[in-house]
């Protein structure tokens, strides 16, 4: 633990940067997902690094000079499509009007300085300025109380390859929406 100022209060945490997440940031993006999923979500560096070269990509990293704290992959998309875990990020057809969050983790060792947050208010701000109306994401392992304390709400997906592509986040596994 830091030793106290002459104050007597903890320094400030370092500064932390919120920015698209870059080809250089792959390493330090699987070292936190290694960190923070079980085997079967893991996705790789290569996955991930076609889905930075979609032109409907959005997603944010935060770091502290170059180490990747969390990150959150993201995309725009249209209401009612769900991505297949390992999927790439396809760009609709028309114009998008969802924002939908694929993977957000926080290193384990970070958890609890608000940094979650601060990705995603990034990114609905952003969301929302490029006149977008929803965000969706499918929520696992667990999460949804947290994306219900976030203003998600679970969705039946409408179309049949929706409803195929969930099914293999495994069970337990819901589509969730909100409006931006």
């Amino acid at each position: 633990m830091p030793a106290p100022t002459e104050t007597g209060h903890p320094p400030p945490p370092p500064p932390v940067d919120i920015r698209p997440l870059a080809a250089a940031d792959l390493p330090g993006l699987m070292a936190v997902q290694q960190a923070c999923y079980g085997t079967g979500f893991l996705e790789s560096a290569e996955v991930f690094g076609q889905r930075l070269a979609s032109p409907a990509n959005c997603s944010l990293v935060a770091v502290e000079g170059d180490a990747v704290l969390a990150y959150l992959a993201a995309y725009r998309s249209m209401r009612g499509k769900v991505t297949a875990l390992h999927g790439g990020f396809e760009a609709p057809a028309g114009q998008p009007d969802t924002l939908y969050l694929h993977d957000m983790a926080v290193h384990p060792d970070c958890a609890g300085h608000g940094l979650a947050g601060a990705l995603l208010e990034a990114l609905w701000r952003d969301a929302r300025a490029a006149r977008l109306r929803y965000s969706t994401l499918v929520s696992v392992q667990g999460s949804r109380p947290y994306w219900e304390r976030r203003g998600y709400a679970v969705r039946e997906p409408a179309s049949p390859e929706a409803r195929e592509r969930l099914a293999c986040y495994g069970a337990g596994a819901v589509y969730m929406e909100r409006l931006l």
